[in-house]
């Protein structure tokens, strides 16, 4: 069976700028990003996905989308309005690319921006599961357990999946699926055939109900908006090694804005944010190990380390080797390190310890490299963001009784 990695696998993300229930959904901030910022971010996130299309009709969807990573192809108004379904968009952006390309994916995944709480393991699955299964076509469900009623012709109620008279524990109930909407896979020929998306030999990949929620008023919004939070702080917290045995930090665009003061004598001087003071204090106390790795030559580098209280090496050329030598000393393994950088001389350090870490206004190829960036810029409470997040890592793994 061939693997999705070996296929041509094309993610289409269907847009119109005229959202039916709330006015410019599509654009909507939710936790800081327009809602479809939330899809394209996912799926460039996955192992399967080879090119991402956002279909619109509309300049700012397509340029935000074009921010986030994706390809536009511009819907014509017939395929636009109200009345156009989803499929058509799908075909129309598939025809496009084989007319203007000669592109021919093997797979097609339809995202639905609608779902911001869906994780790139969800979309990998269900196109896993299209593989495994044999199946033409694939839909994302979740486990229902709920009892579903409706009025006959006499207007009593009457049970559409189970007797009115026999109310069952949910353990007792035959499994039953709900639609979610999220993620559709299908070969891609197949669909073009059939002109729907589920068709053939259909396979379901199943969802955990808490990734399920689907934007339809503006109240879903407030609960996406938590919800959301919550499963980035949880992703955040996994992305950290289960064991971390030491914190690296670059200096100048981490612990600084990156900028320089000079005065008129030549003399040199940077500003620092006292908290990331504080932060780096408390992960002292938890017993973490601290090294700043800089390859700034200036002694300014040194004198806030040795008031800091932390290890330092500074005016050096090639950060991994040394890095590599101070945890060899310190018979500490590279993969329980965090590595806080953002610039392009961070980049080896970035992709070879446990957690790469950029900054918020790190550089666009050291963001790349990072496992995680955070939302704080260097030298405006990077470093306190940093410690937290071990910090409550720690206290986590200290706290789990299966630890």
């Amino acid at each position: 069976m061939m693997d999705s990695k070996e296929m041509k696998v094309l993610a289409i993300i269907p847009a119109r700028g005229d959202s039916k229930g709330i006015p410019r959904q599509n654009l909507r901030l939710l936790a800081g990003k327009p809602l479809i910022a939330h899809a394209i971010e996912r799926a460039r996130q996955t192992k399967s996905i080879s090119r991402i299309v956002v279909s619109t009709d509309d300049p700012e969807i397509a340029a935000v989308s074009r921010q986030y990573g994706a390809e536009v192809v511009w819907r014509p108004s017939e395929f636009s309005g109200a009345t156009a379904t989803s499929e058509s968009a799908l075909l129309h952006a598939v025809d496009y690319l084989q007319q203007a390309e000669g592109y021919k994916p093997a797979l097609l995944v339809f995202l639905q921006c609608t779902s911001p709480l869906i994780l790139p393991e969800d979309i990998d699955g269900a196109a896993q599961a299209l593989l495994e299964e044999n199946a033409d076509s694939v839909l994302a469900v979740a486990p229902f357990h709920y009892f579903l009623w409706r009025r006959d012709e006499k207007g009593d109620m009457v049970g559409i999946n189970h007797d009115k008279f026999i109310h069952p524990l949910p353990k007792g109930c035959e499994p039953q699926f709900l639609e979610t909407g999220a993620v559709y896979v299908m070969r891609a020929q197949g669909f073009k055939e059939a002109r729907q998306r589920l068709f053939g030999k259909i396979a379901m990949y199943v969802m955990p109900p808490n990734r399920c929620l689907k934007i339809h008023e503006p109240v879903d919004f407030r609960i996406a908006e938590v919800l959301i939070r919550e499963q980035q702080q949880q992703l955040t917290l996994q992305a950290l090694p289960d064991f971390i045995a030491a914190l690296v930090l670059d200096f100048d665009g981490v612990f600084t804005d990156n900028k320089v003061i000079v005065f008129q004598d030549g003399r040199e001087a940077v500003v620092c944010d006292r908290g990331d003071g504080w932060g780096l204090a408390q992960l002292k106390r938890l017993g973490v190990p601290i090294l700043v790795l800089s390859t700034e030559e200036n002694p300014v580098v040194h004198a806030r380390c040795d008031k800091l209280g932390i290890a330092c090496l500074h005016g050096i050329q090639d950060k991994l080797t040394d890095l590599t030598a101070w945890l060899r000393a310190k018979r500490i393994d590279i993969s329980q390190v965090v590595y806080v950088g953002n610039d392009v001389n961070d980049l080896a350090c970035l992709r070879a310890a446990g957690c790469g870490i950029a900054v918020g206004n790190a550089h666009p190829r050291a963001r790349a490299a990072a496992k995680m960036v955070l939302s704080a810029p260097g030298g405006q409470g990077a470093i306190r963001e940093v410690a937290e997040l071990i910090a409550e890592k720690l206290e986590a793994k200290n706290h789990d009784p299966n630890d």
